[in-house]
C-alpha cells in the first residue's frame, strides 16, 4: 500500500511522455528527424539492436577497466546531442536558427550542468522525462508498427536473459545508479527522500530493508513507447496509439504486482507484451484487419 502514491506517479511520467511524444510526432516527420532513412527496412532492427549492445558493452568495459566517472562524459554527451535535436525541433518556426540552435545547447548543458552539482531525484527524473520523448519520438517515427513489434519481442527476451541470467544488466544499472545520472526514474515512497545522499548503486538501493524509492530504467519507457509513436504515424490511428499505451500501463501494474524478494526485475518482458497485445487487440477491433 505504501507504494501506490510512487506506482501512480510513475504511471503519470508514462502518460506524459507518450502523450507530449504523441504531441509533437508530426513537427519531427515534417522536418525529416528520423533516426532511419528507411522505416520499412529490417535492417534497422539489426542496427538497433547492434547499437544497443555495444552501448552496453562500452559502459561495462569503461566501468570495470576506468574510473566509473570516465562514464559521465559518454552519457552525458548522448543526453546532451538527443536534448539537442529535441529542443531544436520544437523551437523551429517560433525563433530564428540561430536563436534556436544557441537555445537548443543552452538548455540541456544548463540540465547536466545541474545534474552535476545538485543530483536530486527530481532533477534526474526531469532530466530523464526529456530525454525519453526526445528518444520515443524520433525512433517511433522511423521504425514501421511491423519491425517494431519483433524488436520488441527480441528486446524483451534479451532484458529477461541480461537481468535473470547474466545479470549484466543489474551491474549496468549498478554502475548508472552510482553515478547518478538520468538513465532510472526515481520515484520516491516519501517526498523527504533525498537521493543526492544515498551512497551506493542499484545493488545496495534494492537490498534495504526498507526500499525508500522505486527505480524504473528510461529504457522501459523508451522502448515500448517506440509504438506508440510508430502505430500513430504510420497507422494515423490515434485509437491504436492510446491502446498501446493501455496495454504499456496494464504491463507495468503486473510488473509491480510481481513478487520482488528483494531483487530487479526485467520490466520489458511485462511493458513490452502489454504494448504487442494493445496494438494487435485495437487493431482488430477498431479496423478489423491489422495495421
Amino acid at each position: 500500500m505504501r507504494g501506490i502514491p510512487s506506482i501512480a506517479g510513475m504511471i503519470s511520467i508514462f502518460l506524459f511522455v507518450y502523450l507530449v511524444s504523441i504531441a509533437i510526432a508530426e513537427k519531427f516527420e515534417r522536418l525529416g528527424i528520423r533516426a532511419f532513412e528507411n522505416p520499412d527496412n529490417p535492417a534497422n532492427i539489426v542496427y538497433f539492436i547492434a547499437t544497443l549492445l555495444i552501448i552496453t558493452a562500452l559502459i561495462i568495459i569503461i566501468a570495470k577497466l576506468w574510473k566509473k566517472e570516465a562514464i559521465h562524459v559518454f552519457v552525458l554527451l548522448a543526453i546532451i546531442a538527443t536534448m539537442f535535436t529535441l529542443f531544436q525541433a520544437l523551437l523551429y518556426g517560433f525563433v530564428t536558427s540561430i536563436v534556436a540552435n544557441a537555445l537548443s545547447l543552452a538548455i540541456p548543458v544548463a540540465l547536466i550542468i545541474l545534474l552535476l552539482l545538485y543530483p536530486e531525484w527530481y532533477v534526474i527524473d526531469l532530466s530523464a522525462i526529456i530525454l525519453s520523448i526526445g528518444a520515443v519520438t524520433i525512433f517511433g517515427i522511423s521504425i514501421s508498427p511491423y519491425l517494431v513489434i519483433p524488436l520488441l519481442i527480441v528486446l524483451a527476451l534479451y532484458d529477461a536473459i541480461s537481468v535473470y541470467k547474466t545479470k549484466h544488466m543489474i551491474d549496468l544499472a549498478d554502475t548508472i545508479v552510482d553515478l547518478k545520472l538520468p538513465v532510472l526514474f526515481i520515484i520516491p515512497y516519501k517526498i523527504k527522500y533525498r537521493f543526492r545522499k544515498q551512497v551506493g548503486g542499484l545493488k545496495k538501493q534494492v537490498k534495504r530493508k526498507e526500499r525508500d524509492a522505486l527505480f524504473v530504467g528510461v529504457g522501459d519507457v523508451v522502448i515500448p513507447g517506440i509504438l506508440v509513436i510508430s502505430a500513430y504515424s504510420f497507422t494515423s490511428s490515434l485509437e491504436i496509439s492510446l491502446s498501446v499505451v493501455a496495454g504499456i500501463i496494464t504491463g507495468f501494474i503486473c510488473l509491480m504486482v510481481f513478487p520482488s524478494k528483494d531483487k530487479p526485475h526485467a520490466g520489458l518482458p511485462f511493458l513490452n507484451t502489454g504494448a504487442i497485445i494493445g496494438y494487435i487487440l485495437s487493431s482488430l477491433i477498431f479496423h478489423g484487419i491489422l495495421h
